[in-house]
């Protein structure tokens, strides 16, 4: 598709755009600062779009910029990352773009990392999904074992290690953000124990 095709598409995504929101060209002139008579001429394909007027647009109508100039995804989208195997954990990347959070798969074979564990400290934030299997997390002052559908999140400024000391193979989902972005599951809080009712 050249520019000047994408570009004819624009009109009728803005007008059914704001159609869908019930909004009138009044309105959204208001609100964005564009004139009527500019929106009108951008809707109907008499105006070019400018990189202004779809910003503001875009702003407006909270979508991101490619949902207005219907952009097409360019090449393919599946992540072709492979795998890489660190202290016996088999560690799979599911995420390709540079910064932000990231996801991997980690498969752990029985007693894998073999030895004492080792917490360790470092700047991010962590999210744990087991898959299958079982994982022991040492957390702070904790010692869990996390069961096939459980969730852990926590600050890896905490003294933290994970593995699995079990007899069967583990698989984990890791999404962790090296800057501390904060994710959106948590893990729900240890019911403390009752305590012994003396007889």
């Amino acid at each position: 598709m050249t520019s000047d095709e994408v570009l004819t598409t624009v009109g009728p995504r803005l007008r059914a755009l704001r159609q869908q929101r019930g909004v009138t060209l009044s309105q959204l002139g208001a609100a964005t600062g564009i004139s009527v008579s500019t929106l009108s001429r951008l809707e109907s394909g008499g105006r070019r779009p400018t990189l202004e007027l779809l910003l503001a647009l875009a702003r407006f109508h909270r979508v991101p910029l490619d949902d207005l100039v219907g952009t097409p995804m360019i090449g393919d989208p599946r992540v072709h990352r492979r795998p890489v195997v660190r202290h016996g954990v088999t560690i799979v990347p599911l995420t390709r773009r540079p910064g932000g959070v990231q996801a991997y798969k980690m498969v752990y074979p029985p007693r894998v990392p073999a030895g004492e564990p080792t917490p360790q400290v470092h700047e991010g934030y962590e999210w744990l999904y087991v898959l299958s299997g079982r994982i022991r997390l040492l957390l702070g002052g904790h010692d869990l074992t996390l069961d096939a559908g459980e969730v852990a999140e926590f600050d890896t400024r905490t003294p933290h290690w994970f593995g699995n000391p079990f007899e069967l193979p583990a698989e984990i989902l890791s999404l962790f953000g090296p800057q501390g972005e904060r994710l959106h599951v948590r893990a729900r809080p240890t019911r403390p124990t009752a305590p012994a009712q003396s007889s």
